[in-house]
């Protein structure tokens, strides 16, 4: 079980996302308004509190967002969880679709840090259902997913 402790959002792609208390998660699209939802395979992006704060103590200087992340969440370790482990939070539900990124552009935290930890701890996933997240919710991994064809 997990934590949300920070939603992020952005109108414009290429610029660091700000934090929001609550935000209304659509079905099939992902955070209304924000500038990475559409029907595409990585609606929300996920990004592991604990990975966040040990980055941190290397002395990164960033706040919740400047990894583009959608949800800080305390209580997983996102990257080790297989495609297609499906995550509920209220009455929202995400399915995991992609593990990590490339980084083509390396940004303003890798200039300044010589790393960055989105494209090797940040995960994606797909909205199988809708509703409002808020700061303090209850994340759980749903057990069974992914299911074994």
């Amino acid at each position: 079980m997990g934590k949300v402790m920070a939603v992020c959002t952005s109108l414009e792609k290429g610029t660091q996302k700000h934090e929001v208390d609550e935000i209304m998660i659509l079905e099939d699209h992902g955070m209304e308004g924000d500038a990475h939802a559409g029907k595409w395979h990585r609606q929300i992006s996920l990004l592991s509190y604990e990975q966040v704060e040990a980055f941190r103590e290397r002395g990164a200087e960033v706040d919740f967002g400047a990894f583009g992340e959608n949800f800080v969440v305390a209580g997983f370790d996102f990257k080790t969880l297989p495609v297609g482990t499906q995550f509920e939070c209220g009455e929202v539900r995400l399915e995991l679709t992609q593990i990590g990124k490339k980084c083509h552009n390396h940004c303003q935290i890798f200039h300044k840090m010589g790393d960055c930890i989105m494209p090797r701890e940040g995960v994606f996933c797909r909205v199988l259902k809708g509703g409002k997240v808020k700061v303090g919710m209850e994340m759980t991994r749903i057990e069974g997913t992914p299911c074994e064809a």
